[in-house]
């Protein structure tokens, strides 16, 4: 059986993840923002983003 690795952190209201020690990703609820080879230039792209918050009106299917 192979079980999956998720790394996760929150940065500014971003998600910064890593799946299997794959790329880091940088996503929304809905984006995937970018994708990076260390966890040190997710998170700096992550800082370099103004902050997120989910707008209200919204409905998000996921």
């Amino acid at each position: 059986m192979n079980v999956s690795m998720l790394n996760k952190m929150h940065m500014n209201g971003y998600d910064v993840l890593s799946v299997n020690n794959g790329p880091w990703r940088v996503c929304t609820r809905s984006d995937r923002l970018g994708s990076f080879n260390s966890r040190e230039e997710a998170l700096a792209f992550a800082a370099s983003l103004p902050g997120y918050r989910a707008r209200a009106g919204r409905h998000q299917t996921k």
